[in-house]
């Protein structure tokens, strides 16, 4: 299983050094634009999302144009796991690991009002099997949340199938910029 998993990961690394940046920011804008309208988007207060690393859907701006009128989540590596902290503005944030740019501040830890999880993934399949980048960050974080998750990747990096183990966590839906995939 370890040994699928890492091929897959292998094989979506290649495919997006053949996609061109530009290509890939305007497929983030579009899988946004579309989140937007989504009724969970819409009825959520707090959201968990997410800073981008370059080769994930950009959601720099969406976290920007979104942080006044709703609560975002983001997370911050601390050793091996995840805590949340709120984003406040471009001027909360440092340099963390990984290079992630990721919010100062006091540790979320309000995980019941959280409402809509926006997650990213190397890969989903068509059952809302999420693969990781294989630190186990998020699957660590996911059993303490109980709000509707929505996984997002580039149409690209979705499957029909996924290999995937007793403790991966089900995203509720996927997107991609085509629109729902799962």
């Amino acid at each position: 299983m370890k040994e699928q998993k890492k091929q897959l990961r292998k094989q979506i690394r290649e495919e997006k050094k053949r996609q061109l940046a530009y290509g890939l920011l305007t497929a983030s804008t579009t899988l946004l634009d579309q989140l937007e309208k989504h009724p969970r988007f819409i009825a959520s207060k707090t959201i968990l999302c997410y800073h981008s690393l370059g080769d994930e859907v950009q959601t720099h701006d969406f976290v920007e144009k979104w942080h006044t009128n709703k609560k975002i989540l983001l997370p911050v590596v601390i050793g091996d796991v995840l805590e949340l902290r709120h984003y406040t503005g471009k001027d909360c944030l440092k340099a963390g690991a990984f290079g992630i740019e990721e919010p100062t501040g006091e540790t979320y830890t309000d995980y019941d009002e959280i409402e809509l999880g926006i997650i990213p993934g190397v890969s989903f399949d068509k059952q809302g099997n999420r693969l990781g980048r294989g630190k186990g960050y998020y699957d660590k974080l996911l059993p303490f949340l109980h709000c509707y998750n929505i996984g997002i990747c580039y149409r690209f990096q979705a499957r029909e199938e996924i290999p995937c183990e007793p403790f991966d966590r089900k995203m509720d839906e996927v997107w991609t910029e085509e629109g729902r995939w799962a």
